[in-house]
């Protein structure tokens, strides 16, 4: 499980910048990840608890958005969820097409107390 490793450096990360910002207490981290992304959002929740755990965030809520995973049309140049469709544009069938959104794994938001 390569997400412990990941909520390790996130976890890091969001320190560095809590200390750079004179933040004390934070809330919420909200991260963004997309449905197209190696990173497994229950696997990301499973692993929380673990990687906050005497940290700064140690009381922190965890929220995960999923970013759609959408691609383009070569084609016809219709917007189309990726996996929703079976990688086929909806509008004329094809299937060459280019990966818009859905790869993302970012820190979205710090909510500060």
């Amino acid at each position: 499980m390569h997400e412990l490793g990941i909520m390790f450096n996130v976890v890091r990360s969001v320190e560095r910048f809590a200390v750079e910002n004179a933040v004390t207490q934070i809330d919420t981290l909200v991260l963004q990840i997309g449905e197209l992304s190696p990173v497994v959002p229950r696997y990301i929740e499973a692993c929380y608890p673990a990687a906050v755990d005497g940290t700064l965030l140690q009381e922190t809520k965890l929220k995960i958005e999923i970013t759609p995973g959408n691609a383009v049309c070569k084609t016809c140049n219709k917007v189309f969820n990726f996996l929703e469709n079976h990688k086929l544009c909806p509008a004329c069938g094809g299937n060459d097409w280019e990966i818009i959104s859905g790869k993302e794994f970012m820190i979205k938001e710090i909510v500060a107390c």
